[in-house]
């Protein structure tokens, strides 16, 4: 049976309702993963979870070590990846608790440890990264969405900016020029650490304020936190339709 790895992001740093079999600790070539991989059942289902922030949420996104977190979940037994992102909306659509699930990336990320293929190399290698999200996974959080009747979107493109500061006006009114539909700081380089170990991966985003420029009010985290709070039983609904198959 398919062994699920879901990565929890920030307002998922723990995944209420695991029933907590094992608590790994894995060492790993590349340091220390965010936090402890938690193995063990939900939705009636064998899984693994990881906080990408650390528990309690510490850990900001251009310091997550995204190569000791992928090369964990593999090493514990992943056979596939979901990752939970809270993100900005850019499109029209992509209000505060919307759901997306990209189809697409674009990486703005600088100075992050972006590959396992560095270092004293035998050979260079390059993965093909045209489609960063396994359709699989995706159609698979699409029709559990639908089944949870809550508003989303099918397809999306995902700009990964590097944080933790959120975004200017002028930045957003590129991103948007760029083709971007919503905006967060931890999609990169995590998808492509994970197609380089040959794990399929897929995002389930959860919108949690409107990206800069696209209201008339400031963004705080208060309102983030709403967000969060309102939108984080959706996300658990929609992961235990998932594993249920």
């Amino acid at each position: 049976m398919t062994v699920y790895a879901i990565i929890g992001g920030t307002g998922l740093t723990k995944l209420e309702g695991l029933t907590i079999s094992a608590v790994l600790n894995i060492e790993t070539p590349y340091g220390a993963p965010s936090a402890p991989i938690l193995r063990g059942n939900y939705a009636d289902r064998e899984v693994l979870f990881l906080a990408r922030h650390g528990h309690p949420h510490r850990i900001p996104p251009h310091q997550v070590n995204y190569r000791a977190n992928i090369w964990a979940l593999k090493h514990a037994g992943a056979d596939v990846i979901i990752a939970v992102n809270a993100v900005g909306g850019i499109h029209a659509a992509m209000g505060t608790g919307h759901f997306c699930v990209p189809h697409q990336i674009i990486d703005y990320t600088h100075g992050r440890e972006h590959t396992f293929f560095a270092g004293e190399l035998e050979h260079v290698t390059h993965i093909d990264f045209s489609y960063p999200y396994n359709d699989i996974l995706r159609d698979e959080l699409v029709e559990a969405l639908a089944a949870e009747g809550v508003a989303y979107s099918s397809h999306g493109v995902y700009a990964c900016t590097q944080g933790p500061r959120l975004e200017t006006v002028a930045e957003v009114a590129r991103l948007e020029r760029d083709g971007a539909d919503i905006i967060g700081m931890t999609g990169m380089p995590e998808a492509a650490l994970a197609r380089e170990l040959e794990l399929p991966y897929a995002c389930l985003a959860l919108v949690v304020n409107p990206a800069a420029g696209k209201t008339h009010a400031i963004i705080t985290m208060a309102e983030i936190e709403r967000a969060l709070d309102n939108g984080m039983d959706k996300v658990r609904a929609t992961l235990a339709r998932v594993l249920a198959g």
